[in-house]
């Protein structure tokens, strides 16, 4: 399943990790969870990679979290090697959820973060609330023209995604809007804000972020490691660990009111749901 969901190639220096459910716009079940941090680990062990990309197969970069399609949260067709909780498979209510939140969300998208290597999200399309997550653990974002980025999950009564980057990536009025409204910022609003390096033409993209790979792969490998650890440690000192060990607590804590006062822990919405009230 792994092989289906996510695509790993190498050219040179640079290793591109492709999330591969274009049909699905690239919803992240858990086999491409577990899937991504395979391709990740195999980039890491690899001393040819010096910078890692990752990407999305079709027209969009990534739709979030699936939460509506055939294969949403698959969690025992695969092998499970990334443990930093007890096995949630299988486990009731707020047990099995926040295990499995805290490991395949908020855990993975921290480790990936401290990846010693530079990455890059090549991102087109829609970036949806699990797919920013995804974008904003890279250390750098570059978007074709037509991208465009929302986190519209206060829909649900959740206060944001898992991964609670937004205060430190769009400064904390942006952060308000953003979440508060559930509209999309366009690619040149996150250029301004920001959140992207680099906006450019679609049929560019790969080309741009290829060459960005290229100029990075040329620094020196372990010069690379020590400045990305150093804005990271300042980063986190700025309070977005902590920041985000707060807020986890209340996004369960949403889902357990959803759970209690609606049909379930995601207030009855689907994706479809989703997609209808914010009228894309």
């Amino acid at each position: 399943m792994a092989d289906r969901v996510v695509r790993y190639e190498v050219a040179g220096p640079v290793a591109t990790v492709t999330m591969n459910r274009p049909e699905y716009r690239n919803a992240q079940n858990s086999a491409m969870t577990y899937a991504l941090d395979a391709a990740f680990t195999r980039a890491v062990d690899d001393d040819e990679v010096k910078v890692i990309v990752l990407a999305g197969e079709g027209k969009h970069f990534s739709a979030g979290h699936d939460i509506g399609t055939p294969g949403r949260d698959v969690d025992t067709t695969f092998d499970r090697k990334a443990v930093m909780w007890w096995d949630h498979v299988g486990k009731p209510g707020g047990d099995g959820r926040y295990a499995r939140e805290m490991e395949v969300y908020l855990g993975m998208c921290r480790r990936w973060r401290e990846i010693p290597k530079p990455t890059i999200a090549m991102v087109q399309g829609a970036c949806i609330a699990g797919g920013l997550m995804l974008a904003w653990v890279c250390d750098l974002i570059v978007a074709s023209d037509d991208a465009f980025f929302s986190d519209p999950v206060v829909r649900m009564g959740i206060p944001g995604v898992e991964y609670f980057a937004h205060p430190w990536v769009l400064g904390p009025r942006a952060a308000k809007e953003f979440l508060f409204t559930g509209d999309r910022f366009g690619a040149a609003r996150a250029y301004e804000l920001g959140m992207v390096n680099k906006v450019v033409p679609r049929d560019e993209l790969r080309k741009e972020t290829e060459e960005v790979a290229g100029r990075i792969a040329a620094m020196p490998r372990f010069g690379l490691a020590l400045a990305k650890r150093a804005v990271n440690q300042a980063e986190d000192q700025m309070g977005l660990r902590a920041g985000m060990d707060s807020v986890f607590g209340l996004h369960h804590f949403a889902h357990a009111h959803n759970a209690e006062t609606s049909t379930d822990s995601l207030g009855g919405l689907d994706a479809r749901s989703m997609r209808n009230a914010s009228g894309s």
